[in-house]
């Protein structure tokens, strides 16, 4: 507020600036003498709103937002981003990237529009939070080539008051932190206006601020229109502005009409009475009491009702009257002062008019006498007026103070409606989220009801089954009582049917004996015969334990008949081979005798059982597979099984009357003794071949029947015509000469050699397992083989003029070999009573312990001394611990190992 002085003649009142409030006040403002009401400044509209700048990470500038919305007291929000275009194009479908600069106009123009659609779906992202917090929220933008520097354009331009941005680059919250991370925030904080008071924000924790400038007051207030002094000037009332204008404006009007003149001399007789030059009183001092107070507040309040309107019209007529009877800027004055200087003004202008025609001394004296005293009066009611000003200008910068008062608590209010509809929301959300979950319990509720009633239901179900079954087990147990009843009168009956059908027998081969009777025997005399009985006592009732082979014709066992191992093959009722088949097999090996065919000791007719010698080696299958890790033939002992197979097939093929074809020639019908010696067996499906027969030549016997055997090794021909020949056994030793060279399975091995033998790598094909094998003596096998093989019979080698003037030559080369009938590695295998049951090697020191075994006594007595007390061997306890030296097989073991 200004405080006004008087001087005798006249008073000129300094007004102090006045600071324009922020918000809903209207500015005050002096122009050429003239009184102007302005809006609020754009810098209170700025404050009323907060800028948020967020970036690309929804999750961290969400929280910022969040925080900006919470402290914004109500304020609008404005979204801030900045959108920095890329310098690469990322070519979709190739996976790279090309430098703007290398890219088409076009393509960039593509590229720039994504950029921006993809920024104005992000901004809108921001705006849907702001939406869902209940707060109206706005979005500017802007495009730069850091972050930055767009942030410091957008301040600048929009005059942004309260910015709110992220203080750290994908850092986390500490309660630590306390200063700046990153450096976009650093570069903002120390660039930016001193206006704009920055909040820096971090996981939705406040780290840092900015203050605004404390000159910031001054700054606002120097943009607006300044109110103008009145400063005094010997001998006239000027016109002065705030130091700030220019010199130009301080100089004063030159004064043209009578009035001015009037006033120049009114001030130089001021001055020749000692009259004191008008002086601005400062700040600190007191007003002295205005004498027309009382009249003017009377006449005030008498014009009171009119006075808002009628105060720019006195104001505007005291300006545009040219007169510099203190041509002061009237800051809210009254009207009536307005209207009382006016009509002062006008009849000192009419008494100058009026007395032009007097003479100039006369003129004089009135002015001299009549106008400074009424001078002196309306310079007097004019420091009233103003004093009055000053006073209205308070009053109504209280009632501003009071309106701000006022705003601040709506503000207030606000944010608590604001608060309490978040906090109204929030209990809804709750109260929606437990409605949900009832819903859910309901529903879970419901399923388990329903699962309830559905496993009451399977439980009742359950129960009348369980009924059921009870009643069912009930009559079983009936049933199976019945049946074991049942079961012990029939075993009660075979028992009886065996002991006659022995009794029988027995008579029956008496009454043979006695009669000379042959009926039985097409077998020879000296072919012995075998009870049935006898057969199950020699193989224990055909234990699972003896059984060494099974095959579609039957299973053979293992038997001790007569204090001989003998191998016992029992037909199968539903095999191929029939009694037919028996008795051919009876006729032909009773017969026929050869080194290299199997034994037949005898047979059970009764029970279609044929009795052969055992053969400890088992089947020449089993040998090329290594079945239970028996050592691997060498490839001497191959050519020997080859060369004897071949003596065997044209001994049969030669035979007389009738010549005898195998039909079913293969490794699993070929039998190795202890010394590797092969004998052929299996004759149930062979066939005799008679010149009453039809024949394909004079040399060549055929037999037409239906195709048997097995398929990998039977005859092409055969199995298309049905006609069995000699050149069928040929086929199935080329296919058994091909196996023993390569070791690999039937199925396509011709096929494989021919190729191998057209791309010069036959080695690859032959059996590691049987050494080195001569190259020259292989590759001629494998040619033999293949011939054999050949798909017309007619094309086939014969066994005896082609085939063994072959394979004779080759068995003489293996020397010493083949004079053993065996490889070397098998020479030098000791004898199985050698080796020691436990340690599976040659004993050097043989006890004899008390289950009647030999073992080596190292290898023993570890075991007895780990705490076994049974027999390795059977597993049955052992009656002492005692060991016998066996000094008759350690004799022999030491001889061995001295010959070998």
């Amino acid at each position: 507020m200004a405080v006004v002085s008087r001087a005798p003649l006249g008073i000129t009142p300094s007004v102090d600036r006045i600071r324009i409030h922020e918000i809903g006040v209207s500015a005050i403002m002096a122009s050429g003498g003239e009184a102007v009401a302005g809006p609020a400044t754009p810098a209170a509209v700025e404050d009323m709103k907060i800028y948020v700048a967020v970036g690309n990470n929804v999750k961290e500038s969400k929280l910022t937002l969040i925080w900006a919305v919470q402290n914004s007291g109500g304020k609008q929000i404005c979204v801030v981003y900045v959108l920095v275009p890329s310098q690469k194009i990322r070519m979709e479908g190739l996976g790279a990237e090309i430098l703007v600069s290398s890219a088409t106009d076009q393509m960039v123009r593509t590229h720039r529009e994504t950029e921006r659609r993809n920024m104005h779906m992000l901004l809108d992202e921001y705006l849907k939070i702001c939406s869902q917090m209940g707060v109206r929220a706005e979005k500017r933008f802007t495009e730069a080539l850091s972050i930055e520097k767009g942030i410091l354009e957008l301040i600048r331009a929009d005059g942004i008051r309260k910015l709110v941005m992220g203080a750290a680059a994908d850092k986390r919250y500490s309660k630590r932190m306390m200063e700046l991370k990153s450096k976009k925030a650093i570069f903002v904080r120390d660039e930016a206006p001193p206006f704009c008071h920055i909040s820096f924000i971090c996981s939705g924790h406040l780290i840092h601020t900015r203050e605004a400038s404390a000159d910031l007051a001054d700054t606002e207030v120097s943009s607006l229109p300044v109110p103008i002094n009145i400063t005094p000037d010997p001998g006239l009332a000027t016109l002065s502005r705030s130091p700030s204008e220019t010199p130009r404006r301080n100089e004063a009007p030159k004064l043209t009409n009578p009035v001015q003149d009037m006033f120049s001399r009114v001030f130089s007789n001021s001055e020749r009475r000692g009259a004191r030059p008008i002086v601005s009183s400062s700040p600190e001092s007191n007003p002295e009491p205005i004498t027309a107070q009382s009249s003017l507040e009377r006449e005030e309040s008498y014009h009171g009702s009119e006075r808002s309107s009628r105060r720019s019209h006195s104001q505007s007529s005291v300006a545009s009257s040219g007169s510099s009877i203190g041509a002061t800027e009237m800051i809210s004055s009254p009207p009536v002062r307005a209207e009382m200087i006016e009509r002062r003004v006008e009849t000192i202008q009419s008494n100058r008019n009026d007395e032009d025609s007097a003479p100039s001394s006369m003129l004089d004296v009135n002015v001299n006498d009549n106008l400074c005293d009424q001078l002196e009066q309306a310079l007097t009611e004019v420091e009233n007026a103003k004093v009055d000003a000053l006073q209205e200008a308070m009053r109504r910068a209280k009632a501003e103070k009071d309106v701000i008062e006022g705003m601040r608590r709506v503000k207030a209010l606000e944010s608590l409606c604001a608060e309490e509809h978040k906090l109204r929301k929030k209990i809804e959300e709750d109260l929606a989220r437990e409605e949900e979950e009832l819903s859910k319990m309901k529903n879970q509720r419901d399923g388990v009801l329903e699962e309830l009633r559905i496993a009451l239901d399977q439980k009742s179900s359950l129960e009348s089954q369980i009924a059921e079954t009870e009643q069912i087990v009930k009559d079983l147990e009936q049933k199976i009582i019945s049946a074991v009843d049942l079961l012990q009168s029939f075993h009660e009956e075979r028992c009886e049917l065996q002991i006659e059908r022995d009794n029988a027998l027995r008579e029956a081969e008496e009454l043979r004996r006695r009669q000379g009777d042959t009926s039985s025997g097409t077998f020879p005399q000296y072919f012995s015969e075998f009870s049935l009985l006898e057969i199950e006592e020699a193989t224990r009732n055909f234990h699972p334990s003896l059984k060494i082979g099974e095959g579609g014709y039957g299973s053979i066992y293992k038997g001790f008949l007569r204090h001989t191992p003998v191998a016992i093959k029992m037909l199968n009722p539903h095999s191929l081979q029939g009694p037919q088949e028996f008795q051919q097999e009876v006729d032909v090996l009773s017969k026929v005798r050869h080194p290299n065919l199997v034994t037949l000791i005898g047979a059970c007719p009764d029970a279609y059982t044929l009795v052969y010698e055992y053969l400890r080696n088992g089947s020449l299958e089993d040998r090329l597979s290594c079945c239970d890790n028996t050592t691997p033939l060498s490839w001497q002992t191959r050519i020997q099984i080859a060369t004897e197979l071949c003596s065997v097939l044209i001994f049969l093929h030669s035979s007389k009357p009738h010549n005898i074809v195998h039909g079913d020639v293969k490794p699993a019908n070929i039998l190795l003794d202890s010394h590797l010696v092969s004998k052929l067996s299996d004759f149930g499906i062979c066939r005799l071949l008679s010149h009453n027969e039809h024949s394909i030549d004079s040399n060549t016997l055929l037999y037409r029947t239906d195709p048997k055997g097995t398929f990998a090794y039977m005859d092409p021909e055969f199995l298309s015509t049905g006609e069995l020949t000699t050149k069928s056994d040929v086929y199935s030793f080329g296919i058994i000469l091909l196996r023993l060279l390569t070791g690999r399975p039937p199925l396509g091995i011709s096929k494989e050699v021919q190729y191998a033998l057209s791309t010069g790598n036959l080695t690859s094909l032959l059996d590691p397992l049987a050494g080195d094998w001569p190259y020259v003596q292989a590759e001629q096998l494998a040619h033999l083989a293949l011939r054999c093989c050949e798909m017309n019979r007619r094309d086939r080698p014969d066994l005896g003029s082609d085939v063994w003037r072959v394979l004779e030559p080759m068995r003489a080369s293996c020397g010493a070999f083949s004079s053993f009938r065996m490889g070397s590695e098998e020479r030098c295998q000791p004898p199985p009573y050698f080796i020691c049951p436990i340690l599976q090697e040659v004993m050097q020191d043989p006890q004899v312990a008390a289950d009647g075994f030999t073992y080596e006594a190292e290898a023993l007595r570890g075991w007895l001394e780990g705490g076994h007390d049974n027999s390795p061997m059977t597993n049955l306890q052992l009656s002492h611990r005692n060991l016998v030296p066996n000094r008759a097989l350690r004799s022999a073991i030491q001889e061995w190992l001295q010959n070998h």
